[in-house]
């Protein structure tokens, strides 16, 4: 039988991103680290943050707590891209 834990990362709102943001030029680059697993930065592969955009939730997907969505809940989505650099084609 394979061991289970509980993962919940605290997820951050829009005014936490703009302290952690406080005093950093315009023009400063954005990336994301995304874990190689639950909670695993050791080893991690980064991206770079490309667009915010909204995202209409599910209206029959739970909410905080258990709590039904209501319709028209929208959350807000950073989207990351691969760093730029020099790719090979995925051929399959």
């Amino acid at each position: 039988m394979t061991d289970t834990f509980e993962h919940n990362p605290r997820v951050w709102t829009a005014a936490r991103l703009r302290e952690a943001l406080q005093g950093l030029p315009d023009d400063t680059p954005i990336h994301v680290g995304v874990a190689d697993g639950p909670g695993d930065f050791d080893g991690y592969t980064e991206y770079a943050l490309v667009n915010l955009e909204p995202v209409e939730k599910d209206p029959m997907s739970a909410g905080p707590a258990g709590a039904a969505a209501g319709h028209g809940d929208v959350e807000y989505t950073l989207f990351a891209d691969f760093k730029a650099g020099q790719y090979h084609y995925d051929l399959d």
